[in-house]
């Protein structure tokens, strides 16, 4: 990595990013930016590898959620504790199905930036930039709300730090103590609805009284009161990374000091673009969104670039298929990891490649296909003998109606009663944690079978 700086970006080819119109004022937010403190440090990105790395040995599974994009308005303690106390109570879910530990991993205090199909959109005859997300400018459709403005990575920044203090103490303050968190998801079993989930929730239940009786509590083992929670965001505004670029003072070596793990877009990830060029300099873990345009020789070639050690848990494929998809892309691609014989942790992203426009003209996201295409992620590793190592969902706290389906039956109807999303549909409250308990069975099922196999 003796060739890389934090710069080197600004000489590739650069898609998906704002034109900012007055570089004075960009020069000085980078200036100031570059002078605050990083918002994560490089030994919890390291501890966050080590995880992941454990990830892909099947010795762990990776759970990653959260906003679509987050907002400055809809900012809040109350929108962020909620969001958390739902992946807690997945994660519990998660972690009886899989019977191995649950990494946990927000998509949360950074991810401020969206790409977009388009760079402009129509309204009434008038074109302007199209929104890209809080960090970049405003959804309003008027011009002064269109431009990108710099001052507003400083706000995201803030907004992000805050978060994080609070996801520090959430983690850490018995908020995340096991019994508390099992007892929220023991209240979503209650309803008729939600009857068939009732048994795994009552042998969790089991599994908790037998380890309180035998001495095992929250007093005396920190591991039932505490949890590692790791922020993570796609890394779009390169201008905004850059400036909390820093080198770790430990390994002398870079670290993205905007998040733990930072991941690049399907529409991003150009083996000689600006995005991969970032990067792939610096020690955090990767994330790499694989669609269905992915080729295997721009897998191979991507994987040479952001991970040339071939080091366990750096890098993340997070394939965005679409249900009934997965079988003609999935495995191409697992054919070309294993030419490479790369390390990699496959995860699966049902929610991107799932998208349609309802007959009431909101966008959303069915329920069924979301689970199809997870589904399919591991019908597909059982074949072809490799780990699928994680989900990753757009999820929230709030009890918003923007993907159809669930224990809660949310019809197309619905969808305009607490649509709130500025950009993708959500899953809400309830739909994530029913998701968690169907992934949980199909979670079991494969380490059944995969046990089945090595005895044989």
């Amino acid at each position: 990595m003796n060739d890389w700086q934090k710069t080197g970006w600004r000489s590739k080819p650069r898609v998906q990013m704002p034109d900012y119109p007055d570089d004075v004022r960009l020069k000085a937010v980078e200036e100031q930016l570059a002078k605050y403190p990083p918002l994560v440090f490089a030994g919890e990105a390291r501890t966050l590898k080590r995880q992941l790395a454990a990830v892909s040995r099947g010795e762990a599974f990776l759970l990653q959620g959260g906003d679509c994009a987050e907002s400055f308005s809809e900012f809040s303690a109350d929108n962020i504790r909620d969001t958390f106390k739902v992946l807690l109570q997945m994660a519990i879910v998660l972690t009886y199905g899989a019977k191995v530990p649950v990494v946990k991993v927000g998509r949360m205090a950074g991810q401020f930036a969206k790409p977009r199909s388009a760079p402009t959109e129509s309204v009434g005859g008038v074109d302007l930039p199209s929104y890209r997300g809080d960090i970049i400018n405003e959804l309003e459709f008027t011009e002064a709300a269109r431009t990108p403005a710099p001052e507003k990575m400083l706000q995201a920044y803030t907004q992000a730090a805050a978060t994080l203090n609070l996801l520090r103490a959430f983690s850490t303050g018995g908020f995340a103590d096991v019994h508390h968190v099992h007892s929220w998801t023991l209240g979503f079993t209650d309803g008729d609805e939600a009857q068939k989930y009732r048994d795994i929730a009552n042998r969790i239940q089991d599994t908790l009284d037998f380890m309180a009786a035998a001495g095992l509590t929250s007093d005396n083992a920190r591991e039932l009161d505490t949890v590692d929670f790791f922020t993570s965001h796609e890394a779009l505004l390169l201008e905004y990374e850059e400036a909390l670029c820093r080198i770790d003072s430990t390994t002398g070596l870079p670290l993205a000091g905007s998040g733990h793990m930072i991941w690049i877009g399907d529409r991003t990830r150009q083996p000689d673009g600006a995005h991969v060029e970032f990067a792939r300099g610096v020690q955090n873990p990767i994330g790499l969104k694989c669609g269905p345009s992915m080729t295997a020789e721009d897998l191979k070639s991507l994987i040479a670039r952001l991970n040339p050690e071939n080091e366990q848990g750096r890098l993340t494929l997070i394939g965005r298929f679409g249900a009934d998809n997965v079988g003609a892309h999935l495995p191409r691609l697992i054919k070309a990891v294993k030419e490479e014989g790369a390390e990699v942790v496959w995860s699966c992203d049902s929610m991107h490649g799932n998208t349609i426009k309802s007959s009431t003209g909101y966008k959303t996201r069915p329920f069924d296909a979301v689970l199809r295409e997870v589904r399919e992620f591991f019908q597909i590793h059982a074949s072809e003998g490799t780990i699928p190592g994680g989900v990753h969902f757009e999820m929230t706290g709030q009890d918003v109606t923007e993907c159809t389906g669930g224990v809660r039956a949310v019809s197309e109807l619905d969808l305009s009663d607490r649509y709130h999303t500025a950009c993708d549909p959500r899953l809400n409250a309830s739909q994530a944690l029913e998701l968690a308990f169907l992934v949980a069975e199909e979670l079991s099922a494969h380490r059944s079978s995969a046990d089945s196999a090595a005895v044989v």
